[in-house]
């Protein structure tokens, strides 16, 4: 036996398995693994890594419950061979999984994870193995809050986790070698840690309604993954790219960019086009993102159909509650679609055993109802909502929910003839959209300002709000011209298969903006 020999062997298994999942061929891939896993026991760092690896190709295929048998395993084995490190590590992974496993009943979770931050932080080793670890918690952590939408009870958790990657990046892995060899193996890369705390903190800025802040750091990942990619072909560092883009592309439909918004979504088909695994698990967003693009340039029948696509492709409750709740948007907006209406409202009620713990998305259901209430004429029904909506938002920071009911309840008091409550609410509607920036709730803001100073007699500020709502109507204009005359704006027609790889060009745009204006 040549021990070299041996690590090529189980290298050369890692990678084709890797292959094998790329092409999503995931079920060649795990008798590889096994076989592999069964004759490595001699070589733990080989050993730790290909299990821990066919418990991702298990979370792929939302097989939790293998995943954490097999994680435990590999605690267990590390524990063996006396890799205090590796054990801490495989035995708080599973904690991801088991969030999943409980039903997302919360008040079980906190004790897990403040046990698991015990337990980290108890740990005594070298210093690049404990902020490791540290990372590998906090982003535990920070993911979990996220998930539950709750963005201004995540900052701590952020905070720590951005200062733990400052300390990580000022350590040199060469400091201090691990004389335990189960001890070499590491849960991610340090720089595939910093592109991944940058994208943690984009999901953050982006929910907290930080619009400029979520550019900022995207620009960053992008930069440093297009650096590791000329010398890594890792396909974690793709699905970071196009989880980073899905993310701005939201963030450039509220901030008027349609046009960069949908040369993005053709940039995250090209990615998806090269790997069937980076589409098969990111297809339902992609249609999620055709359907809010096809909301901006007032194309419904086309969100409908994205929506409709993403539904049936997402096995994901948070995204399937997401894209229901923009499809009722749709309907409110189409006006002659109450059957089906009715019905969606009903599986995304609020107040009544909703399918998911996300405050982010109950807060948004609520918005949603007073919305429709307001269009039905039921403006007592809506400003409950639209109460209940601002109580959510404001415990959490959501700004752009906290705009959109501030404007929403502006206008209902305007139409109620109550232009005092209606001027406080939709000035800092204004103020707080303009720091977003949201560009839809500022036409709407600067609309309602100028109906308001005109029916007060306030002659000069209805002039300013007047000029306000003609250049955001400008700007939004420009943008919507721009975004239907290009060749990717056909995109919003493709519902079936793989993302097409060629667009004809369009002649112009074939949409109104009427409705925008």
């Amino acid at each position: 036996q040549i021990p070299q020999f041996e690590d090529v062997k189980f290298e050369a298994a890692s990678l084709l398995s890797e292959l094998y999942c790329q092409e999503n061929s995931v079920d060649t891939a795990k008798p590889l693994l096994r076989k592999a896993i069964q004759i490595s026991q001699q070589t733990p760092y080989w050993h730790c890594r290909l299990l821990f690896q066919l418990a991702q190709l298990h979370t792929l295929e939302k097989d939790l419950v293998s995943a954490c048998d097999l994680l435990g395993v590999g605690a267990e084995y590390a524990r063996v061979v006396g890799s205090e490190y590796t054990s801490t590590k495989l035995m708080s992974f599973p904690l991801e999984f088991q969030l999943l496993l409980m039903e997302r009943k919360l008040q079980e979770v906190h004790p897990l994870l403040t046990l698991c931050g015990q337990i980290v932080e108890n740990w005594q080793g070298n210093p690049i193995q404990k902020e490791s670890l540290r990372v590998f918690f906090l982003v535990l952590q920070v993911t979990h809050y996220l998930d539950a939408g709750q963005v201004k009870s995540v900052k701590p958790c952020l905070k720590q986790l951005q200062q733990c990657i400052q300390t990580i990046s000022t350590l040199h892995d060469d400091e201090i070698l691990p004389s335990n060899p189960a001890d070499l193996f590491h849960w991610l890369p340090k720089e595939h840690m910093c592109v991944l705390v940058y994208l943690v903190t984009v999901m953050h800025s982006m929910q907290a309604g930080y619009l400029e802040k979520a550019q900022k750091y995207t620009d960053k990942a992008l930069m440093q993954l297009e650096k590791l990619k000329m010398l890594d072909c890792s396909p974690i560092l793709s699905s970071f790219q196009v989880i980073l883009l899905e993310h701005i592309i939201m963030c450039r439909l509220v901030t008027g960019h349609k046009a960069t918004a949908l040369q993005e979504i053709s940039q995250v088909c090209q990615l998806c086009q090269q790997s069937p695994r980076l589409f098969s698990n990111h297809a339902a967003q992609l249609h999620t993102l055709l359907g809010l693009y096809c909301i901006s340039v007032n194309c419904m029948d086309n969100a409908e159909a994205q929506f409709t696509t993403a539904l049936r492709l997402t096995t994901h409750q948070e995204l399937w509650a997401f894209i229901v709740t923009n499809l009722a948007s749709v309907y409110i907006r189409e006006g002659n679609r109450h059957q089906e209406l009715y019905s969606l409202l009903e599986r995304i009620n609020p107040d009544h055993n909703f399918p998911v713990s996300s405050h982010c998305l109950r807060a948004a259901a609520f918005y949603i109802r007073g919305l429709f209430s307001f269009f039905q004429g039921r403006y007592n029904e809506a400003k409950r909502f639209l109460r209940e909506t601002l109580k959510m938002s404001n415990a959490e920071d959501l700004n752009r929910l906290t705009a959109c009911s501030l404007v929403l309840l502006g206008h209902i008091f305007y139409v109620l003839g109550n232009h005092r409550e209606s001027n406080n609410m939709v000035v800092p509607a204004m103020q707080l959209a303009s720091k977003i920036p949201d560009m839809s709730v500022q036409l709407w803001s600067s609309a309602l300002l100028r109906d308001l100073n005109k029916a007060c007699g306030n002659a000069m500020d209805a002039h300013e709000a007047a000029q306000m709502h003609q250049n955001f109507s400008q700007q939004l204009l420009q943008d919507h011209i721009e975004a239907c005359s290009l060749p990717e704006h056909n995109l919003i027609t493709w519902t079936d298969g793989p993302p097409p790889v060629q667009f004809q060009a369009q002649n112009g745009p074939t949409t109104s903006l009427a409705s925008l204006l």
